[in-house]
This record gives C-alpha cells, structure tokens and sequence, in this order.
C-alpha cells in the first residue's frame, strides 16, 4: 500500500487494479485501503475477481478476506470467470461494470449488422457478439440449478473448499519435511520441501512435482520472490537465490476435503515417505 501511494502521488494514475484471489496464491488485495485512496486520488478502481469472485458468499473467510469482499460492489468495474469455480466447461468471463454507460466505448458499427438502435444493445456490446450461445445458456442453467445464494448449496461447496486448504495448511505446519509458506485465504495452498537454500529447495520441489504425477496427483509450481517468502522461512535458510520455486495446490472441488486422506497418502509416497 505504501508503493501504491507513493506512485499515486507522482500522478498520472488513471486505473488501479486490485486482485481478490490472484490465480498463483489465492491472495486478496487490501480493498477497502484502496477504496479509500481511490476517494483521495480520484483513479478508476479495476477488481480482478476472475479467480475468487464467488467467495463472497462464502462464510469461513478471516476477518481481513471478508472485509474486502464486503466492499466488492464499491468497484468501479469487476471481471468475474465462472470457468473457475462457476462450474463451467466454458469459457464465458465477463467484464461487469457500475456505471453501464461504459458501454459507449464498447459499441461498433458494421454494415453487415441486421440490427441498429441508437440505445446501448448487448448485441453491440458484448465482446462475444455473433459467437454462440452455450457458455451463456450453461451458466444460466447452473444458476438456476445452484443460486447464489450465502446459505445455499452452491456456497457450501466454497465453504468446504476452504476447509480443505486449511486442513492441509495444518497439516504441512505439523510435517518436518515441508515448510508450510503463506496461510490460504481461499482454496490454494503452497509449500516447499525442507531445506537449507533456495536452490536445493527448488530442485527438490521440482522432484517431488514429477513424483507426485506418477502417483496420479498433479500439483504445480510457481515461482516466489525472495521478499514474499523470507518471513516463512527459517532464519538461518540461504537466499542462494532470488526465487523460490514452490509447490502449488489448488483445492477447487468440495471433494477435496474428503480426499485429503488420500491426497496426502499420494503425497507420502511420492516423497518416499
């Protein structure tokens, strides 16, 4: 937040944008400090909610997460995926904005349109136009199905998401062959094998991620900075590198809580355990 301003402050700012579950990590931007500034500095404020946007109706959230879900409808435009946890086989994100007069910028005009009108019309709009129909059919069907709704069947299935990274979080706490890293704010989780540098710790994550696979449960990598990880880390752990390749889990099924017996037996065994 400190960088943020100091740039705000050298002007020339026109958009932020701030992530509610960034796809890596599962972290959730400090939305109403934003929000706040945003009032001081008069700039546009962009959320990226295309991972974690349905976790506001999720109800296990700490304190610090849910505050800046409560103040999403604050934005002045939010992208939303529904491939993630919509349940959708489709690729059908949007863009959804406050003020729909943004519309305006979005229009074109063709002669091979069998429409005009001079109001705003999605079909002018939308950046699918002419392209069909499913995505938008099956993610209305879903809806139906599964309202969104905070009490509802479908906000149980995040809630149970959740639980499921948290009990694995404690879990790697509690194993002296992992350092358990960023605590989840959502459903993702990651960690590292224990060691003594950076280097030997990557080389051994990147061993575990082919072990793992040939025991059928496919995790991934993603690359850390040095100043996102040094806190969770042990004082005497040589930054024989800037990066830190760790492992990555994504727990995005309701089913993975009551896999995790199994995930972790999966685990075990691809670290020869």
């Amino acid at each position: 937040m400190a960088a943020l301003e100091a740039r705000l402050q050298r002007g020339g700012v026109g958009t932020v944008v701030a992530t509610l579950g960034t796809t890596a990590l599962g972290a959730v931007d400090p939305l109403p400090k934003m929000l706040a500034l945003r009032d001081h500095y008069g700039f546009r404020l962009h959320v990226d909610a295309a991972y974690g946007g349905y976790y506001i109706l999720a109800d296990n959230l700490t304190a610090v997460t849910r505050a800046a879900f409560a103040e999403l409808a604050q934005a002045d435009s939010i992208v939303i995926d529904p491939h993630k946890h919509g349940l959708q086989p489709y690729g059908c994100g949007c863009v959804l904005f406050r003020d729909p007069a943004a519309g305006r910028f979005y229009r074109h005009d063709s002669p091979y349109t069998y429409f005009s009108s001079a109001d705003l019309h999605l079909g002018e709009i939308s950046l699918e136009c002419s392209r069909p129909g499913a995505a938008a059919t099956a993610l209305w069907a879903t809806q139906r199905l599964l309202p969104l709704e905070r009490d509802g069947e479908f906000a149980a299935g995040l809630v149970a998401c959740r639980q499921a990274a948290l009990a694995f979080y404690d879990r790697l706490q509690h194993a002296p062959d992992f350092y358990a890293l960023l605590p989840p704010e959502l459903d993702i989780v990651v960690w590292s094998a224990a060691g003594t540098s950076a280097r030997a710790c990557t080389a051994h994550n990147q061993d575990l991620f082919a072990a793992a696979a040939r025991q059928d449960l496919h995790l991934a990598l993603t690359r850390l900075p040095r100043t996102l990880l040094a806190r969770w880390l042990p004082a005497d752990f040589v930054w024989d590198a800037e990066e830190l390749t760790c492992l990555r889990a994504c727990l995005i099924k309701p089913e993975h809580k009551d896999w995790l017996p199994e995930i972790w037996a999966r685990l075990d065994a691809a670290r020869g355990g």
